[in-house]
């Protein structure tokens, strides 16, 4: 997370790929810079570990929240540009609440569901995901023919119990699995509550749980957050 509210950080995509980098750079799956912009309290541009701009990122976003509140750009509520249009942020402590985009079409296909929570998302539904290869898995659905041009983000899904599942994701831009994906979480979560009289699903993450609440209108479902702790792990300078 950058405060680049002074617009002096060079958006190199072969710097931004170094950084990210986990043994010569700082390390991260992607990295986010915060900016001004005029109709909302800032803006979120976000670029993927590879370097690239990429899509939305969820959990990208309930973080960019925290760093705003860190940064004293507002107290409790805020709005904020990215990518997919305005998000509505809201701070509790340490749990963040992210407005999502609604999502008005899942496709399903002959072995999940497809859809746009701000990235697009391949969802299937598997049995013991615990023991799921899910690196080869989503490596070859993400390199399939239909989604090898534009990519796609891969996410494998077990049901828990009443309310809850399990949720492993596979990157595109990162190209490997990684610990949670706010986007994927959320739409699991839609794929989920499909058809169903419940509004909210808690999830299960390798880095955490997240809960997601949404109003579905048949096919549609609007008023969707994402919700989950952000917390800052350390801040430092780094010369470029």
């Amino acid at each position: 997370m950058i405060d680049n509210r002074n617009l002096e950080f060079p958006k190199n995509s072969k710097l931004i790929k170094e950084l990210c980098d986990r043994r010569f750079g700082i390390g991260s799956d992607g990295l986010i810079l915060l900016e001004n912009d005029p109709e909302s309290d800032f803006r979120m541009v976000y670029y993927n570990a590879d370097g690239n701009e990429s899509t939305m990122c969820g959990n990208g976003g309930r973080c960019i929240v925290a760093f705003a509140s860190f940064l004293n750009i507002f107290v409790e509520q805020c709005t904020f540009n990215a990518v997919d249009g305005l998000h509505e942020g809201k701070m509790n402590n340490e749990t963040v609440l992210l407005k999502m985009k609604d999502v008005d079409h899942i496709s399903k296909t002959e072995n999940g569901f497809v859809l746009n929570t701000g990235s697009p998302h391949f969802v299937q539904y598997v049995e013991d995901l615990g023991n799921f290869q899910v690196f080869s898995e989503g490596k070859s659905i993400r390199n399939s023919e239909k989604f090898r041009e534009k990519g796609i983000n891969v996410n494998f899904v077990e049901t828990q119990d009443e309310n809850k599942i399990f949720v492993r994701t596979y990157e595109r831009g990162v190209e490997d699995e990684t610990y949670s994906c706010g986007t994927g979480v959320t739409a699991a979560a839609l794929t989920w509550l499909r058809n169903k009289e419940a509004d909210s699903v808690q999830i299960m993450t390798l880095g955490g749980i997240l809960s997601v609440y949404a109003e579905q209108f048949q096919d549609t479902f609007i008023n969707i957050w994402l919700e989950g702790p952000a917390k800052q792990v350390f801040k430092g300078e780094i010369l470029i």
